[in-house]
């Protein structure tokens, strides 16, 4: 095995297994061993009854995906860890299906994200049509909320302002400060469950300056006393496995962090930020 490398360990990335990719895992492993990454955790897709294209290309074939992916990691051991894991679509009406789902493998990590809100995902444009970012924005964390009080079967909540990526305005309408009493009531539900956040520097290559969350997000949950971490490049495709992390660590170091958290058998594992 590997020692530990200047990059952290990608713990967000999507396969053939996801609707919104083609690429083969044995792909995606490979390049990550040509970053020379130490471990990295495949977290495909599940959004039931997704309301775009065919509904069924989000409704990841469990059975499948975890024994494909566990015979790579069988195959690759020698060379890079593999974790197995799932990035879960949170709905307040899918949390049995989830817990369902999840039950019949022993998954290492599950991601809890937003992409619905209200049976609308923001990455389409109409998402933002005729009304404000504001109006768009404080939508999407009152979503998180409502997912909160019902979805509780996740390690970390998946890049949590991922709704600025789409905005037609980017991020000049956005900032903590405008959202902080909602994304303070997040923060502290998560802490309070024993849940982390994600740094997800897909922000990045979205034509952001940030990584999501935004950094002042990740003080405030530093301040806050949150611990759990991890860090993905939210990869699709090969190029993008590792993505931005020298400017993602910094943000972290910035923030105040010292460790990031890997996930083994739903358990968090700190690593020191080399």
């Amino acid at each position: 095995m590997k020692k530990h490398t200047e990059l952290p360990c990608d713990f967000h990335m999507h396969t053939e297994f996801s609707g919104d990719s083609r690429t083969p895992v044995s792909e995606m492993i490979e390049q990550a061993i040509r970053k020379d990454l130490s471990a990295i955790c495949i977290t495909d897709h599940l959004d039931f009854d997704y309301p775009y294209d065919n509904p069924k290309d989000f409704e990841l074939d469990g059975d499948m995906y975890f024994d494909t992916v566990f015979r790579l990691a069988r195959q690759y051991s020698d060379r890079i860890q593999i974790m197995i894991g799932v990035e879960t679509g949170l709905e307040p009406d899918k949390a049995e299906l989830l817990d369902q789902f999840i039950s019949r493998h022993p998954y290492d990590f599950i991601i809890g994200s937003s992409h619905l809100v209200h049976r609308r995902d923001p990455y389409y444009p109409e998402f933002f049509e005729h009304r404000s970012d504001s109006e768009a924005f404080t939508e999407y964390f009152e979503s998180i909320l409502e997912n909160l009080k019902t979805c509780h079967n996740f390690d970390v909540y998946g890049h949590i302002d991922y709704v600025v990526r789409y905005s037609p305005n980017k991020s000049n309408n956005y900032s903590y400060a405008r959202y902080a009493p909602i994304i303070d009531e997040i923060l502290k539900k998560l802490i309070r469950s024993g849940k982390g956040i994600e740094i997800n520097s897909g922000g990045f290559r979205s034509g952001l300056d940030f990584p999501n969350p935004h950094p002042d997000i990740l003080k405030h949950y530093r301040q806050l006393g949150g611990e759990i971490i991890t860090i993905g490049s939210d990869a699709h495709t090969p190029e993008y496995i590792a993505g931005n992390f020298a400017q993602t660590v910094s943000v972290l170091e910035a923030c105040g962090f010292r460790y990031y958290t890997i996930f083994k058998k739903r358990k968090p594992v700190f690593l020191k930020i080399s």
